[in-house]
């Protein structure tokens, strides 16, 4: 693999290297938002929002568009919300995984406590 496309995910991965911009992002998930409707539906205070914003506009995650004084966002592109779906995904499986062997444990607790 080449050390541009390593430095590409990489700055993908920056990007998204905060759960607030990963919200943002998936708020976006239906389309676009302006950035008083995001501030609201993710209760964040503006000048957190905006920090956020700027991090993903300059990484090319978001797309700004200026109508009178809003600012409207939205993804750049949509694979990026896919990306996001299949890393709950990859959450989910592993999350499940460390549940059976935590059950696994207690059952093994038990015998060995019955067994005393």
């Amino acid at each position: 693999m080449s050390d541009v496309l390593r430095q590409f995910k990489a700055s993908v991965f920056q990007a998204l290297a905060h759960p607030t911009r990963i919200a943002i992002v998936e708020v976006l998930r239906e389309g676009e938002l302006s950035a008083g409707a995001i501030i609201e539906k993710l209760a964040l205070e503006q000048a957190n929002a905006s920090q956020h914003l700027a991090v993903l506009r300059t990484k090319h995650v978001v797309v700004a568009r200026k109508e009178g004084n809003q600012v409207f966002y939205t993804v750049r592109d949509p694979l990026l919300i896919e990306v996001l779906d299949i890393l709950r995904c990859y959450f989910q499986a592993h999350i499940e995984e460390s549940v059976t062997m935590f059950q696994e444990l207690e059952r093994m607790d038990r015998t060995e406590s019955t067994e005393q």
